[in-house]
Formats: structure tokens, sequence, C-alpha cells
């Protein structure tokens, strides 16, 4: 039997809660779209050794000289981490911000990493004047949930300005891999991190990098220690990132899921509001209304307590039941 109902709010924390939305609707099958992560996954290939043996330092150098190869940056400034947000709240003990601009909306995790810090959340319009008085401002580029991508001249002049009292830009680019284009270029005052998981459907990998400066390097690798990336982590990390042929398949593939997903959306009567490449999201009268209609259908999709008109809706491997549930909304 189903648990009481939880509140539609219960499930704008982060995406991924099946196991909440189980209780709450019954059901095993769901088609989980609340997350952005690629239904397509890169074919991952393991050998026992991967399980078995510690990873050695020369397999991590490896892992990290592939990553920085496709995500334009030096190897030696891109730290490899187990996941992003790890990263993230890793970067916060290193960085000690007393004062914190948060660019919203956007990931709760970005507010989240601060301990002890005066954090303040702001729109993409006072980035500049944030940058004059804080230690640090965090935006993610493309933006979550709207997608948004903030002009690079604009961050340039905030990466400049921080760096000159001894602040930091940081810029969480862990939807940028579907449109390279648009990944900032290396320059003082900025720190990027990025994300393996979402682009390459391999998220339960917990795979990241943190791509800085030699000083944030050596603390966060110090923080880190020995071992801090799985042995098949590194592996299919390493073999994904030098698939450059895979890599422009995926962009293909997501291309045209995206502009499918858009044609179902509008034929439903939503309004395009924003996304990426990996979600979309729409405008309508009432999106919690919307998202119980998608879970008695087993589809799990994410609602923003921000806006009750807006709902992120993820890529389906699975186009008739959405189709389906669009259809009878």
């Amino acid at each position: 039997m189903p648990a009481a109902r939880a509140s539609v709010a219960e499930f704008a924390v982060h995406g991924g809660r099946l196991d909440l939305a189980r209780a709450v609707y019954g059901g095993d099958d769901w088609l989980d779209l609340s997350t952005g992560i690629s239904p397509w996954a890169y074919p991952a290939r393991v050998e026992p050794l991967a399980c078995t043996a510690l990873p050695g330092p020369e397999a991590l150098a490896g892992l990290e000289a592939a990553a920085a190869a496709t995500i334009g940056h030096d190897p030696a400034a891109t730290v490899a981490v187990p996941g992003s947000d790890i990263g993230l709240r890793l970067l916060a003990t290193v960085i000690g911000a007393a004062r914190v601009a948060v660019v919203g909306p956007g990931y709760s995790g970005h507010v989240a990493m601060w301990d002890g810090a005066t954090v303040t959340t702001i729109g993409a319009g006072e980035i500049a004047a944030a940058a004059e008085t804080c230690d640090a401002v965090i935006l993610a580029r493309p933006n979550n949930p709207d997608g948004n991508v903030v002009d690079a001249v604009v961050l340039a002049a905030a990466a400049a300005s921080l760096a000159g009292r001894g602040g930091w830009l940081i810029v969480d680019e862990a939807f940028v891999d579907a449109t390279p284009e648009v990944a900032l270029a290396p320059q003082p005052g900025l720190i990027v991190l990025r994300s393996f998981g979402k682009f390459f459907g391999l998220a339960g990998l917990r795979l990241g990098f943190v791509v800085a400066p030699p000083g944030i390097v050596a603390a966060l690798r110090r923080r880190l220690g020995d071992w801090p990336i799985s042995g098949p982590a590194i592996v299919v990390g390493t073999a994904a990132y030098r698939d450059i042929d895979w890599q422009a398949g995926q962009r293909l593939r997501l291309t045209s899921a995206k502009t499918h997903l858009d044609g179902l959306l509008q034929a439903a009567g939503f309004t395009i509001a924003g996304g990426t490449m990996l979600f979309r999201l729409v405008d309508t009268p009432d999106a919690g209304a919307v998202f119980e209609h998608l879970a008695g259908h087993a589809i799990l999709t994410r609602p923003l307590t921000a806006n009750p008109r807006r709902l992120r809706i993820g890529l389906p491997a699975d186009w008739t039941r959405l189709t389906h549930a669009l259809r009878q909304s």
C-alpha cells in the first residue's frame, strides 16, 4: 500500500527520489525524468582487476589528462573528485569565504556547500555588483533549471574583480558537455566544476572535476587523499573521455531528443520556459497538478518550490509512456 500522500514540495529538494515516489504512489516500474541525466549511457566495460586492486596514481593522472583534453583545460589544473557535489563542498573548505553570492534560482548544493558563511541569493543581473563586495560568487552555466547562459564577458569582468581582492568566481558547468561551445576558457579568479555522469548517463559512478589554480588544486588533493576515485570510475571515465566519436554521437542524440520532447510538451499545451539539452523547463498554470498526473502514470518529474508554474522534465528512455500520459493530461 502506498504511504500517506507527501507534498509535491518534498520532490523539489533534488531529483532522483524514486524511493519516495514508490512509497507515495506505489509501483516499481518508474520512468525517472527528474534528474537531467542522459537516458543513453556510455557502454561501460570494467575488468575485474579494476574492482579488486587499488588504483595507482598513474591511472588517476590518465583520467585527469583525458578529461582535461575534452574540456579544454590544463591537466595539472584538473582534479578528479567523487562527484561534483562533493567537489563543491570540499572547495568551500579550501576557500573559506565569509561572504558568498549564489545566483538563483539554481542548484540547492550551491547554498548548502557553505558552512558558516553569509550567503545571499542574487539574480544573474547582480553578478557584477556582487563581485565587488563578496569573497565568492557561484552560479551554474548553463543554469539549472532555466538553462540560462550568463554572458562570458560579464563573467570575465566578475572574475577579474574578485581576483583583485583574493576572491573567486565559481562556475558549475555540470550541463555544458552537450554544448561545449559555451564552456568558459581559463582565466584568473575562475574555478570551474564539471560533472561526468549527466552527459555520459552514468551518474552512479560518482565522478566529477574541479578545475582551479595551483594553490586550490594542492589543497583539494590534500583533502582527497591517495585514492579519491574508484577503480571502475577511473577506467570508464578515461575510456569515455577518449571516445570522441561517441561524444559526437551523443550530442546528436540529445539534440534530436530535445527537439522531439519540445514538440510533445507544446502539443500538450505547455510553454517551454527554458532548459538544456538534458532537460526542459515548462510553464503551466498548475505545475503541481501536472506533477501529480504524471506521477499517476509512474513518471517522476521535478517540481520547483520557487515557482508553482514551473516543472522540469528530463529526456525519456520510454517515449510511449510519456506520450500516452501527456495526451491524457
